[in-house]
């Protein structure tokens, strides 16, 4: 059975990809062939839910007061186009605003003045020695590489102002740990400024350890908002971070954030969220909330990556919503390609708190799941039933060559069925080439693999394959009733010594068709 360690390297996740689901794409073509099928949902009128059977809850005053005062920090919610996407000669996939940032990486290499050795400054990397200080005046106010060699570099933070590289020997050969006395809220490596922003940050080719040791056993590990993380870019414009290893942090190992996270409700993003920003080869594990994280930011590319084994202890003990990959609230223009997760809560969700705006025009292009309890989890919080207000941004997912491989029960949100996939309140959702493998063994208690429900809309299912889920109850079930999900479309469904049930379809929904679908049972 497939184990993917800690320090597995995401860069092999095309070729195990291609291993695993036994099949080679075409990515040019199949994403060709994607972009087609999301036309087909944005050509098509969305249809609305019925009335609500009653008045919406009322805000308390505090809720009131805190909607108030993010407004002040806000701005409205556009529905603009996904980014398209180029693939190179190697199979690469390359946003289309990718040539700017990289004509920026040019222009951050002219602007460096300077390429200093942090030992130079007094640093000592024998695991002991505050280096606080010496950083500090290595870093200067920018305009400089900062080389950090092998050693474990013991600090109470370090801040970065724009036009700055911070630069190590290797993962697991240069390591940049907290101190012991750091409180619980401190960032371990973030901007200089969070309110004025900052631009032109690089960081790469080294370990970040949290200590989350230094906190002993208390029992939330994070403070609030966009604290407690490895790495926190806020309100930054054109970064990088590549080939980093984040260990045992409070909250989140990357988060690509606003300066703050913003809740004055849907349809209203924060100001001050970061843009063009490449998370390239990161590895990370122990994390209290979730591994890699966007929160009000646009144009963030994510490429073989590999997060997995959070703690959770963000959160209550069993309510820990821990995920490999999160696009959260008001992200927008967000791409994924060939990352993995393992032993996650969600390997990817795409989601939104309730008084936030949806992660909007999100594509995920090649995907390893494995032992997530959710492989791929879409949902706008508090905008799925009869009696909640229908999601005004909860649109445009597009996802290619994704792998479930046995989705699990996890102590991290012990009630929690397991799932392939279950998008929730979504609309103009494109799924094109999904392999989803089971246990033939393990109990999944007759829950469906996929999950299409809760005022879900004008969502494609295409090319999909089932094999070994014997004990779920059916493949695919689309939910009926008050809450249920419509304007579907099913194609080349393949199921072998899967779920009794092939495609399950509740009561009430008007617009679904369903094509080409085989199954074939040999149980023994």
């Amino acid at each position: 059975m497939l184990y993917l360690e800690k320090n597995h390297d995401p860069r092999k996740n095309g070729i195990l990809l291609t291993q695993l689901t036994d099949q080679k794409l075409d990515i040019t073509n199949v994403q060709i062939e994607t972009e087609q099928l999301f036309k087909q949902c944005q050509g098509k009128e969305v249809p609305l839910s019925s009335p609500t059977s009653g008045p919406h809850p009322s805000k308390s005053f505090s809720q009131q007061i805190a909607s108030a005062f993010f407004r002040l920090l806000s701005t409205t919610a556009n529905s603009d186009n996904p980014v398209m996407i180029k693939v190179d000669s190697d199979g690469k996939v390359i946003p289309d605003w990718k040539g700017m940032l990289d004509e920026e990486y040019i222009n951050l290499h002219k602007n460096v003045m300077n390429e200093v050795n942090v030992a130079d400054f007094g640093a000592i990397g024998d695991g002991k020695t505050d280096n606080t200080t010496a950083f500090k005046k290595a870093i200067g106010n920018g305009n400089v590489k900062v080389v950090v060699p092998a050693g474990v570099f013991i600090t109470k933070g370090i801040l970065l102002p724009s036009w700055t590289m911070l630069v190590g020997a290797g993962k697991g050969v240069t390591t940049i740990k907290l101190h012991e006395s750091a409180k619980k809220g401190t960032r371990l490596i973030t901007n200089a400024n969070h309110w004025k922003g900052n631009h032109h940050l690089y960081v790469g080719a080294l370990s970040l350890d949290w200590n989350i040791e230094r906190l002993c056993d208390v029992a939330k590990t994070s403070t609030w908002g966009n604290y407690s993380s490895c790495l926190t870019y806020a309100n930054v414009t054109f970064g990088w971070v590549k080939d980093v290893e984040a260990m045992n942090p409070g909250l989140h190992c990357f988060d690509i954030s606003s300066t703050l996270y913003n809740y004055a409700g849907d349809s209203f993003r924060a100001r001050g969220g970061s843009k063009y920003v490449w998370l390239d080869n990161l590895t990370g594990y122990g994390f209290g909330d979730d591994g890699i994280t966007t929160h009000h930011s646009d144009y963030i590319f994510i490429s073989h990556c590999h997060m997995c084994d959070p703690s959770g202890r963000a959160h209550k003990m069993g309510f820990s919503n821990s995920n490999g990959i999160e696009v959260d609230d008001g992200s927008r223009n967000v791409v994924l390609f060939n990352n993995s997760s393992a032993r996650c809560f969600g390997g990817v969700e795409i989601k939104a708190h309730e008084n936030s705006s949806a992660a909007a025009n999100v594509q995920i292009i090649g995907h390893i799941s494995l032992n997530d309890n959710r492989s791929f989890n879409f949902r706008h919080i508090g905008h799925h039933k009869r009696t909640e207000a229908e999601s005004k941004t909860a649109y445009n997912i597009m996802a290619t060559n994704l792998l479930s491989i046995a989705p699990i029960y996890t102590e991290l949100y012990k009630g929690s069925t397991p799932r392939g996939m279950v998008i929730s309140a979504y609309k103009n959702v494109v799924i094109n080439h999904f392999t989803l493998i089971g246990e033939p063994n393990y109990d999944y208690k007759g829950q469906p693999v996929i999950a299409v429900q809760y005022r879900a809309r004008n969502v494609i299912l295409k090319h999909i394959s089932f094999r070994n889920f014997k004990k779920a109850g059916s493949d695919i079930k689309i939910f009926g009733g008050e809450n249920r999900a419509d304007s579907i479309q099913i194609y080349n469904v393949k199921s072998e010594n899967s779920a009794p049930k092939g495609i399950e379809v509740g009561s009430g929904i008007h617009d679904i068709s369903i094509e080409e679908e085989k199954s074939v049972h040999n149980y023994l």
